[in-house]
């Protein structure tokens, strides 16, 4: 799950990292999904052109408003949040003010990936 304030060559980068790995544990079930908190006019046409351009097909992109879903308590000064959980429980949390998500974090993003795999 990655709550997104923004679409950025970075994020990019972890969303195609993430369906890709999505799309390689099938078998244990794994699902994706980026929330992005905003409310800029245009945005759904601009990640219905995002999947289309970087091929996306096994992770879920929707919109939501700014402050995010109320129980979630996304971070308000986070840019990226992502959290890897399984069985309703978290196993990772990361969160990255803007203009910290870079390619070692998305790194050890992916790295944590299989502390969620049940097979």
């Amino acid at each position: 799950m990655i709550f997104a304030r923004e679409v950025t060559p970075a994020l990019t980068n972890l969303v195609k990292q993430i369906d890709a790995e999505t799309a390689k544990n099938k078998k244990a079930r794994m699902g994706s999904f980026v929330v992005f908190l905003s409310d800029k006019e245009g945005l759904d046409a601009q990640l219905k052109s995002l999947a289309e351009k970087e091929g996306l097909k096994n992770i879920v992109l929707s919109i939501d408003n700014p402050a995010g879903p109320e129980r979630y308590e996304v971070a308000r000064d986070a840019d990226v949040t992502v959290v890897l959980y399984s069985d309703h429980t978290v196993r990772s949390n990361f969160a990255y003010r803007k203009g910290q998500l870079n390619d070692q974090a998305v790194t050890q993003i992916v790295n944590a990936v299989p502390k969620i795999l049940v097979v």
